[in-house]
């Protein structure tokens, strides 16, 4: 297996011949991929910019060694309808910009010489017969690119295509191979699971061309993978000509018992109560097109900043990247179908189907994934053939899974196992069909004047909306969790979006973090509900701070989300008030709000100070400071090295805060940024911090 992130030369848009192997491309732009066609502002989207037919070349040299063997290219996503030549040869064209797809290039490589490989993509959200595209306007933006990995590889005439580890008829672990290829006398594989270097059990049998079952023998207690211990282990297929080894293909994987039932989730047979978010992979100025450490750095957020134990990821699958992270974290997974709203026609719900059954292949070893949306999210009329259909496929690729829609009618006839319900009243109602999970809740829906999904969540807006907004949460979560029959909630969402739909200046706001991923005050309800021996939490609900729409401060119930069993509150030094988690309101939660009066004389300026005890231990401390004076920029960086290999990044935070290191909301300024050494800088410098509410990040990408 061969990376083919480097060397990638992009034309910009298509001109006549640029695929063949005699255009000059002198002048095109050396790029790594993951690659975006256009770098785009973080708000304020021209979306012709990224709209098109665009051109990447690079050029190839095979060694002889690799002559009489197959070699395949393999595209882990591209958005969104590539076509792919080899020395000026069509391939293939692959609709879809979500799921891998591959090309073989067995007899058109000429060994020991310059081969040139061709993408032509279409960008353009025209797309009719493409999901997600065609009906109203989608509510993300796509972008568009080479946005994930590439890789060459190449193999024996006949070799193992896939590997899939199941538990199968009482209790065998069991291995599917698929073998590709001519049928050969005298082959045999051996399948070796593995704990690191150690071989837990292994089986052997011998092949035909197709499926082949193995059985593995010796088995015994394996560790079950759960969200709080994550046990992972290898599963290595060998196949053999006689007793040499001529190829070899490793998966990973975990065991789980995870099963949706009428009185909730189960994970290894013990009810786990869902609290997840939805996400958005959109990044700011390049979409989907960010390396595997930030994909990775999604996952860590979700998980160890924001306490999440499930996350749905809409709505379309997601890169392996941050997959790989939600394994290893230990991180729930919803993986859905690419779409929104609309179903199209025949080529349309052809190209659907497809995404189905490469999502699928691809992930089915995962345990972090424990359910497959196979309807399309919102489906605005029931299409029952068609998502039937969907349902019969993902049970023939995987038995083991159990499969989901999103809805948001109640009417519609559930036609697969979960029903997820996008619950936007305020709190979601009871349920109304068995195995039940909100798929969506809170968002920017406004009930009232606004109507809608009109309702901001900018941290430029009033502190009193964002206050509002964690609260949406905490009391959607309550009324989940005081009734059994719901499996949980994902809140809606994560991270604020680019979008044309209900958004200001093009950026929708319903995330519990902004565009950055900086928590908002929305992410302190998550935050705190994480159990007290992975640290403890101190988040209020506000911003200490008395601008002209708080001059009093924040009001005479003032909300901390904390993990705390009391939270002792002073103001200058001096003690105010004790407090005690709000089990009256919200006893389902694990860990209620606490409320503080904290309203104080106009025109005086106190320092707050919470401490968290558990018993009679001061366990936190945060101190707040309402004296600008003092403010400072803070910047840090998620990561202290990347590689330099240019197909790696990290984000640098900036924002103003109190000497504390607290947020202030309302600070405004240009950040302007330097950089020294190989590298460049994906956002925006200078960096207007008045427009983003007083925080913002840039990531710093190596350059080879």
């Amino acid at each position: 297996m061969i990376p083919l992130d480097g060397g990638w030369l992009f034309g910009g848009r298509m001109r006549e011949g640029a695929h063949l192997p005699g255009f000059d491309d002198s002048g095109f732009e050396p790029v790594t991929l993951p690659h975006s066609v256009a770098r785009l502002p973080w708000h304020d989207v021209d979306r012709s910019r990224y709209e098109g037919v665009w051109i990447y070349r690079r050029h190839l040299t095979p060694p002889a060694v690799w002559t009489g063997k197959r070699a395949f290219v393999s595209f882990e996503g591209a958005m969104c309808v590539s076509k792919v030549y080899i020395n000026g040869t069509l391939l293939g064209e692959n609709r879809g910009g979500y799921t891998p797809f591959c090309f073989e290039l067995t007899g058109h490589l000429v060994p020991e010489e310059d081969n040139l490989l061709s993408v032509v993509l279409d960008t353009r959200r025209s797309l009719r017969d493409v999901p997600p595209f065609g009906g109203r306007a989608l509510d993300f933006d796509t972008f568009g690119g080479i946005h994930r990995g590439v890789s060459l590889e190449v193999v024996p005439d006949t070799f193992v295509s896939d590997v899939f580890v199941r538990v199968g008829q009482r209790g065998v672990v069991e291995a599917l191979l698929s073998l590709d290829g001519p049928p050969e006398e005298g082959l045999s594989v051996r399948v070796l699971l593995l704990d690191g270097g150690c071989v837990v059990a292994e089986g052997r049998g011998g092949v035909a061309r197709g499926t082949v079952r193995i059985p593995l023998c010796g088995v015994g207690e394996v560790e079950r993978w759960d969200v709080e211990h994550p046990r992972l282990y290898e599963v290595e297929a060998r196949l053999m000509r006689g007793g040499l080894e001529i190829h070899r293909r490793r998966v990973r994987t975990g065991f789980r018992e995870a099963r949706f039932t009428p009185e909730g989730f189960f994970l290894n047979g013990r009810r786990l109560q869902i609290r997840g978010l939805n996400r958005h992979e959109l990044f700011p100025h390049v979409g989907g097109a960010m390396p595997a450490r930030i994909q990775r750095k999604d996952a860590e957020i979700l998980k160890r900043e924001l306490g999440c134990n499930m996350v749905r990821c809409s709505h379309y699958p997601q890169s392996e990247a941050f997959l790989d992270a939600c394994d290893e974290l230990g991180l729930l997974v919803w993986e859905e179908m690419p779409g929104w709203h609309h179903v199209g026609g025949r080529r349309w719900r052809e190209a659907a189907a497809e995404g189905v059954r490469r999502m699928i292949l691809r992930d089915r070893n995962r345990p972090s994934v424990v359910v497959w949306g196979v309807r399309v999210n919102e489906s605005d009329r029931d299409h029952p053939g068609f998502f039937a259909s969907l349902n019969r496929l993902a049970h023939g690729l995987d038995g083991t899974r159990q499969t989901a829609g999103a809805y948001h009618r109640r009417s519609h006839p559930l036609r697969q196992d979960v029903f997820g319900h996008n619950d936007y009243s305020f709190p979601p109602g009871p349920p109304h069909r068995p195995l039940y999970l909100v798929s969506e809740a809170v968002g920017q829906k406004a009930p009232g004047k606004l109507r809608g999904f009109r309702r901001h969540y900018r941290r430029t807006d009033p502190p009193r909306v964002q206050t509002l907004q964690a609260m949406r949460h905490a009391r959607a979560h309550e009324a989940a969790a005081g009734d059994r029959r719901i499996a949980g909630v994902l809140g809606w969402c994560a991270f604020d979006y680019n979008s044309p739909v209900d958004s200001s200046r093009d950026v929708k706001s319903p995330g519990v973090c902004d565009v950055f991923r900086i928590p908002k005050p929305g992410a302190a309800f998550y935050r705190a509900q994480r159990d007290i021996a992975e640290g403890p939490v101190i988040e209020p609900a506000f911003y200490w701070c008395f601008g002209p729409e708080t001059p009093d401060g924040p009001g005479g119930e003032a909300p901390i989300f904390s993990n705390c069993e009391r939270l002792e509150v002073y103001m200058d030094g001096e003690h105010h008030s004790t407090l005690f988690p709000d089990r009256s309101r919200y006893g389902n939660l694990p860990h209620p709000p606490f409320f503080a009066d904290l309203r104080v004389v106009r025109g005086s300026r106190p320092e707050l100070e919470i401490d968290g005890y558990v018993g009679a231990r001061k366990v936190a401390s945060r101190v707040f400071s309402a004296d600008e004076e003092q403010d400072r920029l803070t910047v840090s960086s998620d990561d202290a090295g990347i590689s330099g290999d240019g197909s790696d990044a990290t984000r640098v935070v900036f924002c103003i805060t109190d000497r504390y290191g607290n947020a202030r909301p309302r600070a405004a300024g240009e950040v302007v940024l330097d950089l020294e050494g190989p590298g460049e800088i994906i956002g925006e410098n200078p960096f207007d911090l008045g427009e983003a509410g007083g925080a913002g990040a840039v990531w710093v990408r190596g350059v080879r």
